[in-house]
This record gives C-alpha cells, structure tokens and sequence, in this order.
C-alpha cells in the first residue's frame, strides 16, 4: 500500500503529479501530441534524462500513462494515457487557463484564445480525441 503525506485529497494528488515536469510531459502527450521519450526531451523546457526518466515512470506506475514498443522501432518506447490519465485533461487546461491569465509573460497562443472563447468546448473537443486512443 502507497504512504501518501497525508488523506488530503489535494495532498494525495501532489504525490502523484506535485511537480513541473510531470504536468509538462501530461500536457505534451495531450495537447502536443508527443509519444516518445525523445520527443519529451525536445521540449522547450529541457527536462534532464534522469528527470523525464523518473517521471514518466512514476506516471506509469500510477496507472497515468502506458508504454508499448514502438512498432515501427522496436527500441523506441511509445507513451499513452490511460483513462485515469485523461481524466487530467480538465485540470491542464485549467491550469493553462489560470497561468495565462495572470502572467502577462505566458502569452495566450492559438489554443489559450480557444480556452477563453468556449473552454468547455476546447476540453470536450480534447477529450473526444484522446478517448479515441485508449
């Protein structure tokens, strides 16, 4: 059985995606389509390899993503979202939403101007696709 901090909802939560870089790699694979470890590492933010390592098997061993071999490259590992991994998209967006509100210097781009016209919208158009590919 998993030792959480505390039986705080919140606090339980946290243990699981509390840090920056698990939220990054859940918003590349839903809103970025990204699949791969390669492509995780290509990101703007520029995780370390021990770092996305770590993280996306912690994210896998939660029951967040899944990993296959590649069918094309039988090195190549391909990460997806289980359904308790889509299940986050809300909170993505949410705080997407929030961060581009309040910091002038995170500039809304394509999706952002969605979000405020029908942000239901965008997270029901997410979700249709990424429950496509469970």
């Amino acid at each position: 059985m998993k030792k959480f901090r505390s039986n705080c909802p919140i606090s339980c939560s946290l243990d699981i995606f509390g840090d920056k870089w698990s939220l990054l790699i859940l918003r590349d694979i839903m809103l970025r389509g990204k699949m791969s470890y390669s492509e995780f590492l290509g990101s703007e933010e520029r995780i370390s390899t021990n770092i996305l390592a770590n993280r996306l098997n912690l994210l896998e061993n939660e029951g967040i993503l899944t990993r296959e071999v590649s069918p094309a490259n039988k090195s190549k590992f391909i990460y997806s979202l289980t359904e308790k991994g889509v299940d986050l998209l809300p909170v993505i967006i949410e705080l997407m939403d929030w961060g581009a509100k309040y910091n002038p210097d995170c500039p809304r781009r394509e999706l952002g101007k969605k979000i405020v016209k029908d942000k239901t919208a965008v997270i029901k158009e997410y979700l249709n696709k990424l429950k496509k590919q469970l």
